[in-house]
This record gives structure tokens, C-alpha cells and sequence, in this order.
């Protein structure tokens, strides 16, 4: 049998090349819808990672035996976006109790204590009869002022801050070596700042300073009602104690008054 022989003048099939440009673009657009793809997955993952990082903080926090009084509600997205991943939950006092020299008051502490004390520029005497002004401070020899004098917005500002400082390191002081939650640190600020600096004192507060010995969290939750002043019960104090004890317990610096 003889094979037959293409001619040469015989006409080309152009459909190999055009299949082949078509095969091309078919991948091309496969490749672009698999890219587009996988961006979605990354945008969807990334909006789950963040919806799921205070829980995993938690988790990792558990594992390391400092759990303890997480309360995950108390914490929300904002607050988790401002820490940096290359943090260590060991340097973080909302999930690791740390040695309290070497903490300052929150500002959603300070936002609770705004709320409590409120600020009044002329001086006052408060429910117990001492001049007070700014956010509950207790007007002292050295501020040269008496009932009826006007001061600042920045002049109550810098007493705060003093005021603040005093208390920090008087609870520093009276805990010791015991270790804190940001919120307990808070409260115990709270306490200092409210009933004085000299009522955490073995003397003046004995069941506070066993509690703390005995590292007891719950006794020393329960050492932070102060209700009297002037020797009497005075009903902002027991908001007050209320909610400080609220902070301690439960990280919860919401306002425990009705309404």
C-alpha cells in the first residue's frame, strides 16, 4: 500500500493554533479567578482572626495558668487592635497579674472615677465636711484655698494627677509582692483614692492587709466597702463600693446605679 503524500500547495488548517490561543486564555482567566479567590479567603480569615484573637488570648493565657478573673466581655475589638502581636501576654495586665509597681491607673479607670467624683471648681465640703474641689480632691494647707474659691479646669487636672500618683504608690506599697489584674489595681486605686491613702494601713484596714497576706482575692473583694463618712452611711458611698467591687471581681467599670 502506498502511503499518500500531503501536496505542498495543499491549503494549512489553521484550528491547531487557534485552539491552543484558547486553551491560553481559558488559563489565564482561571489563574485570575483563583488569585481573586484567594484574596477573599485572606480578607475573610484576617475578619475572623480579629472577631477570634480575644479568645485566643484567652485560651493562651489559660495554658500559661494565669487566667484566673478573665472576663472576655470586658474587652472589646478596639481594645485588641491597639496591642501589638508581638506583645507578650506575660507583659500584659488584663490577662497576666503582674507586681503592681509597675502599673498605673486605666483610663477606663479614670473614666469611672470622673463619673463618681464629677468635677466642681469652686471648693466644697464634702458629705464628711472637708474642703474638696476638681475631681474629689482634699484640699490641704499647701493649695492655699478655702471654701468658696474658684480654680481651674488645668489646676483640678494637675490635682488629679497628683492625687492619682499618691494612690498608685500607696497601693504598690500596701499589696506588696502580691500580683494584680490591671482591674483589681484599679479598684484598690479607687479605695486609696476615695477613703485616703491611710486607710489601706495595717492599723486602720487589719482584715484588708490579712486578705492580702493570704493572697485571698475574693477576701480582699470583700474589703472594699466603705460606706461611712462623717459616721454616717452615705448612699453614693455604697454605689460606689458596689462598683468598685463590680471592677474588682469582674473587670466591669459600668455604673451599678439604677437607670
Amino acid at each position: 500500500m502506498t502511503t499518500p503524500v500531503a501536496s505542498a500547495n495543499a491549503p494549512r488548517d489553521h484550528a491547531g493554533p487557534s485552539i491552543a490561543r484558547r486553551q491560553r486564555t481559558q488559563r489565564a482567566r482561571l489563574r485570575e479567578q483563583r488569585k481573586e479567590e484567594g484574596t477573599g479567603r485572606r480578607r475573610k480569615w484576617r475578619k475572623r482572626l480579629l472577631r477570634r484573637t480575644p479568645l485566643a488570648l484567652a485560651a493562651a493565657s489559660a495554658a500559661a495558668g494565669s487566667l484566673a478573673a478573665y472576663s472576655p466581655s470586658s474587652h472589646t475589638i478596639d481594645d485588641v487592635q491597639r496591642w501589638s502581636y508581638e506583645t507578650n501576654l506575660k507583659t500584659n495586665p488584663n490577662y497576666t497579674r503582674m507586681n503592681a509597681a509597675l502599673l498605673t491607673t486605666s483610663e477606663r479607670m479614670h473614666k469611672a472615677l470622673a463619673q463618681e467624683e464629677g468635677m466642681r471648681l469652686t471648693v466644697y465640703r464634702d458629705v464628711a465636711g472637708y474642703p474638696t474641689v476638681g475631681i474629689g480632691h482634699l484640699v490641704r494647707p499647701e493649695d492655699g484655698l478655702k471654701v468658696g474659691d474658684r480654680i481651674t479646669r488645668e489646676q483640678a487636672m494637675a490635682f488629679l494627677r497628683a492625687d492619682l500618683a499618691k494612690a498608685e504608690e500607696a497601693v504598690a506599697n500596701v499589696v506588696g509582692d502580691l500580683k494584680l489584674y490591671q482591674h483589681e489595681f484599679d479598684a484598690l486605686v479607687d479605695l486609696a483614692y476615695n477613703v485616703g491613702e491611710g486607710t489601706l494601713s495595717p492599723a486602720e484596714s487589719p482584715a484588708l492587709n490579712r486578705a492580702i497576706a493570704a493572697a485571698d482575692y475574693d477576701a480582699i473583694a470583700q474589703e472594699l466597702d466603705y460606706r461611712f463618712a462623717g459616721g454616717q452611711v452615705a448612699g453614693g458611698l455604697i454605689h460606689r463600693s458596689e462598683r468598685r467591687a463590680q471592677i474588682f471581681l469582674e473587670a466591669d467599670y459600668a455604673d451599678v446605679r439604677p437607670g
